[in-house]
């Protein structure tokens, strides 16, 4: 894989991290659901920006709901009506207020959109999701030109025999890892 970090695309500078999935008791209390590190890394910033209009939050405090999610209380929010309102709203922050990456490190968001080819040269797709299910992430690459017919994505681990290198244009993958 590269031996550099990825220098964030335009494209990536809101980075969404949690969205509410519902209220949590009467106090207006929220769920979240996490898109990232967990309950720690969430607790490092002190407020989010909604996605959708972009209102600010301010985090009173958070928690482990002890299921993969958090519980969290805003400032902004008083009841369990306006916690109800909030169900769907996607917690975004600015890029620049993340931690600097490491050799071989990316965020997932700097990697949604790059251009795929292969070791060989040949244009095969663009990245449109990164997953992790408990191995490793998995890049899920949507062909380009789509086919007629037939499977119109396909995914490849983000391991070395695999992924051979990125940058903030391109990710270049392995031929034998090509559908």
């Amino acid at each position: 894989m590269t031996d550099t970090p990825v220098t964030p695309p335009a494209r990536a500078q809101a980075i969404e991290l949690a969205a509410v999935t519902g209220a949590h008791g009467v106090a207006g209390e929220v769920r979240l659901k996490l898109f990232g590190e967990g309950v720690d890394a969430l607790s490092q910033h002190k407020s989010f920006t909604t996605k959708a209009d972009g209102r600010t939050l301010t985090l009173k405090k958070i928690r482990s709901d002890n299921k993969g999610g958090a519980v969290a209380r805003f400032a902004e929010v008083q009841g369990r009506n306006e916690a109800e309102k909030l169900r769907g709203t996607v917690l975004t922050i600015s890029r620049d207020t993340l931690p600097a990456l490491e050799a071989g490190e990316y965020y997932h968001a700097d990697l949604i959109g790059l251009d795929v080819v292969t070791d060989a040269g040949e244009t095969v797709g663009r990245v449109i999701n990164v997953a992790n299910y408990g191995a490793t992430d998995i890049i899920e690459i949507e062909k380009v030109p789509p086919p007629a017919k037939g499977v119109k994505t396909f995914m490849v681990p983000m391991t070395e025999a695999a992924v051979t290198g990125w940058d903030s244009v391109r990710m270049t993958i392995s031929k034998e890892f090509a559908e």
